[in-house]
């Protein structure tokens, strides 16, 4: 066995997985477990709630993964797993295919764009976890077509997404149809008022752990800003494609830019896809597959891509609009340095976004370093001076970036279904 297969046993192990378990990440080179992986999966597996904060790309699906494969494997229950979008629904799964297959797991995927007549197939198989978007299982409880009475663990993936995106009432109209005698675990990158006030009237006594503070930016992500007029934007992003090499992911704020933006990017003559809410579901998935394969260099996207990328190489992230929402950032940047590599953001702001600017420094407890190269400075107010903004914040002085980084310069519904029954 080989050293890395030596450690991979030690490192799990510990967490008092199953051989059967510990076999199938050892065949897949799974080496130790991530802080939040080590932090949540012991007291997962004895049963008790867990919220979980962490940053993205740190292996919450794992963290909750494996304590469902280890206790439903052989035992009665159903996993029911909400995430906000497609993409981190189809990402989820991809994981437990990838562990669980083995081991005989099988899942019930139900997202919005597709067929429902096969994922009432697949609920009919008596799937081990029904892994869904809000809004699609609420279609699914309407029509009668699923029931969720069996389920004994529920998952809040990104729960804080889930309610920026205004899931909240479907949520607690989800949970009135589960068995209030059940495990829940949450996990997030964020920790909002709101979070809290569903962890307390859906959990018991939920312990609590944490990789990293509520909002904290990536470690292994240096950040730049530029400072940069609107008209000028598209320059910009042509000189950054051009002096940053390797695979780029650029956020756009709406559907209507992110076309935009594809579309300079593609005249520029760099492989390109986009990826937003106008695209349907079988262009999404060609388009982050590609991205994946890397036929793609570029992916323009919105903030449905923020939480629903799980790329390994991006080496850049471009801000090309900032956020609505600030922790919207985090999970942005959080797509670079993946998997213990170093990435790079970089954010563009017009002069007078000092305050989306501020917001978002105050959420990850940091000053985002202005480029060098950036030729504006932002507006800063004099009371917003008092309240802490360093004079030369908006000038030019040297980026965050470490020194081993790279260089920078220059139809119609169908009537009610029988409902499949969720067994094996």
């Amino acid at each position: 066995m080989s050293d890395t297969q030596n450690n991979s046993q030690a490192g799990f192990k510990a967490l008092s997985l199953s051989p059967q378990l510990l076999s199938v990440l050892d065949r897949l080179q799974y080496t130790e477990p991530t802080p939040i992986q080590h932090l949540a999966i012991p007291h997962a597996l004895e049963g008790r709630d867990v919220t979980g904060i962490a940053q993205t790309g740190t292996g919450k699906t794992l963290a909750f993964g494996l304590p469902i494969l280890e206790r439903l494997r052989n035992n009665p229950g159903v996993a029911l797993i909400l995430a906000p979008t497609r993409e981190l629904a189809l990402q989820i799964d991809e994981t437990f295919q990838k562990v669980g297959r083995q081991l005989g797991f099988r899942t019930a995927v139900l997202i919005g764009g597709a067929p429902m007549g096969r994922q009432i197939s697949q609920l009919r198989q008596g799937p081990h976890a029904i892994i869904a978007t809000p809004g699609r299982l609420k279609d699914h409880l309407s029509q009668r077509t699923v029931n969720l009475g069996e389920v004994t663990i529920v998952v809040l993936d990104e729960a804080d997404r889930m309610l920026d995106m205004g899931f909240a009432p479907v949520i607690k109209e989800i949970l009135r149809h589960v068995p209030k005698e059940r495990q829940t675990l949450l996990f997030s990158a964020t920790m909002p008022k709101e979070i809290e006030e569903i962890a307390n009237s859906a959990m018991n006594n939920p312990i609590r752990v944490e990789a990293a503070r509520a909002g904290a930016a990536a470690d292994l992500v240096s950040q730049e800003l530029y400072v940069v007029r609107h008209e000028d934007k598209g320059q910009l992003l042509t000189k950054l494609l051009s002096d940053n090499p390797g695979t780029v992911l650029v956020f756009s704020r709406t559907r209507h830019g992110a076309r935009k933006v594809a579309r300079h990017v593609h005249q520029m003559g760099h492989t390109s896809a986009e990826l937003h809410a106008d695209r349907t579901l079988a262009q999404r998935r060609a388009a982050l597959d590609g991205f994946k394969r890397g036929d793609h260099r570029v992916l323009v996207a919105t903030d449905i891509a923020a939480r629903g990328i799980d790329v390994k190489m991006i080496s850049l992230v471009i801000n090309y609009d900032l956020p609505d929402n600030p922790e919207d950032y985090v999970h942005r940047i959080g797509r670079t340095g993946r998997a213990g590599q170093t990435g790079h953001a970089i954010t563009m702001a017009t002069p007078d976004q000092s305050k989306d600017v501020r917001d978002i420094e105050r959420l990850i407890k940091q000053e985002i370093p202005v480029s060098p190269n950036s030729e504006l400075q932002l507006e800063r107010p004099q009371q917003q001076m008092r309240n802490g903004f360093s004079p030369n914040h908006g000038t030019a002085r040297h980026s965050s970036r470490p020194q081993h980084s790279r260089p920078m310069g220059s139809g119609p519904q169908r009537g009610p279904r029988r409902p499949a029954k969720v067994h094996r």
